[in-house]
């Protein structure tokens, strides 16, 4: 018989079966299969749960084998020493090996098996027994030891461990047959003919068990469209900067020239962040030429010689190869550098502007709980004459209040292409502590005068990612729970709005 059948054959004799695990070890089955069929007799209305049990039982770790079959190493130790003469510590690890002398050493002493004379171990107890294997064999024949103290000092060495098993009963349920037969799950054209006409092989309605339908049951959730938590906040942030005044730049392209991204922000090509484990290069193409030859020039130029107060970075600074090199933009500064430019060289002149953009951005850095080697950028800038540093502040408070970051200080900073330099902290009452939320700064005239802009303009700007304050705002811990297709939507959909 098949393990369905021994089972209502159990049910039919006996009406109920105790345990599902002594009957499986009963009929030699695996114990996982018994519970699976009783379920599904159930459902059909052949048993009935009776109720469920747990037991806790000790099994050997790998460790625990290992003693059971050798010996404890605090025997096998022992045994090596001679009945009645001593032997080194260099001789005696020899013979046992280095892991049962560190591990038998201390219980040997403990126990006063041993002793030392000088540089020499001796037998102190001449009637020993290796208790622990004993108990390890114990508890592998019946999954526990009559000796709980010693249990809990084997469970503290790690060479048992306890596990939980769950067995349930069962009873004949109200549908119970000594055989079961499969139920119809709907009707069929051809079931509600007449008898007499019924085709062969069918049967017809009247003599016909169906499953049961439960009219009380939920439906399915409908699924509908969620906004990513980052695409969420990304559109708060567009709308506010707008209403500031800002103009959106056009940021759809990921692959930089390093002309770009690093020469026309008087970045030196000498610079850490320009290195492979830093920045993404384009394998093919390498190389290209999207900048106006004059505009490259000026910018060579003031890398080698200096201009604007600056003095340069000196002969040999500044190589056209460098300078071609694609890579993945490393931030949105760089569409920052066209705008201006742009801005300096449009018919009609020099117009003030505000700009902002928000698109992702790319570095080589490890994966880690609180970075990606891709982010997204929240940039904005405002180019108009004799702006100050009182006026990127003012900005700068205006925005994160808006975004309910009402606790500003400012830092100190350096950035190639900003002087003067301010990191941006905000006070979080949750986290109870300051942290960083953006970087800001004043573009240095060897940046912006190459690009054609009149004395007197000067350019304010600041940034920060996107994935901090959604992460703060939702309340995530690792920004890999939060990019990519491990967002939990639904989760996500109407978390409350965590503020600073």
């Amino acid at each position: 018989m098949d393990v369905e059948d021994q089972v209502l054959a159990e049910l039919d004799v006996s009406s109920s079966i105790g345990d599902s695990y002594e009957f499986a070890l009963k009929i030699n089955a695996d114990h996982q299969d018994v519970i699976g069929i009783l379920k599904s007799l159930h459902g059909d209305g052949y048993a009935e749960p009776l109720g469920e049990k747990t037991i806790s039982l000790w099994t050997l770790t790998d460790e625990g084998l290992n003693v059971a079959s050798d010996g404890s190493p605090e025997f096998q130790l022992y045994s090596a020493v001679p009945n009645d003469e001593a032997i080194t510590l260099t001789d005696l690890q020899a013979l046992v090996g280095d892991s049962v002398s560190k591990l038998g050493m201390g219980p040997c002493m403990k126990n006063k098996w041993l002793k030392k004379d000088g540089d020499s171990l001796v037998r102190v107890a001449s009637d020993v027994s290796d208790d622990t294997a004993v108990l390890l064999r114990e508890v592998a024949s019946s999954g526990t030891a009559t000796d709980n103290k010693a249990l809990a000092l084997m469970k503290k060495r790690k060479l048992v461990k306890e596990e939980k098993r769950k067995s349930y009963g069962f009873g004949k349920g109200p549908s119970f047959k000594r055989k079961r037969s499969k139920k119809a799950v709907g009707l069929t054209k051809d079931m509600l003919g007449s008898k007499v006409d019924m085709p062969p092989g069918m049967i017809h309605w009247s003599d016909t068990d169906f499953k049961a339908v439960n009219l009380k049951a939920m439906g399915s959730v409908v699924g509908g469209g969620n906004f990513h938590p980052l695409l969420k906040v990304r559109a708060e942030f567009r709308r506010i900067l707008m209403e500031m005044g800002f103009e959106e730049m056009p940021t759809n392209k990921w692959v930089e020239s390093s002309f770009w991204n690093f020469d026309s922000l008087f970045q030196p090509q000498s610079h850490p962040a320009r290195d492979a484990h830093d920045t993404f290069f384009i394998k093919d193409p390498a190389t290209c030429n999207s900048f106006p030859d004059e505009y490259y020039d000026r910018v060579a130029d003031v890398h080698v010689n200096g201009g604007y107060g600056s003095i340069g970075y000196g002969e040999g600074a500044f190589k056209k190869e460098e300078a071609s090199k694609n890579i993945l933009r490393t931030h949105t500064t760089a569409i920052s550098a066209q705008m201006l430019y742009n801005l300096a060289n449009q018919e009609g002149g020099f117009k003030p502007k505000k700009y902002f953009s928000i698109d992702r951005v790319f570095r080589n850095e490890a994966m880690d709980a609180t970075h990606l080697c891709e982010f997204h950028q929240v940039e904005g800038l405002v180019a108009d004459y004799d702006l100050t540093l009182g006026n990127l502040i003012g900005i700068i408070k205006t925005f994160f209040a808006k975004i309910g970051i009402t606790n500003v200080r400012f830092k100190p900073a350096f950035n190639p292409y900003t002087e003067p330099s301010m990191e941006v902290f905000g006070y979080h009452p949750e986290l109870k502590k300051w942290t960083e939320i953006g970087n800001s700064g004043m573009f240095r005239p060897e940046m912006l005068r190459p690009m054609g802009l009149p004395e007197g303009v000067r350019v304010i700007a600041w940034g920060l990612s996107l994935e901090r304050p959604t992460m703060i705002k939702y309340k995530i811990n690792n920004i890999r729970d939060l990019f990519g297709h491990k967002a939990d939507l639904h989760k996500q959909q109407n978390a409350p709005i965590a503020r600073f």
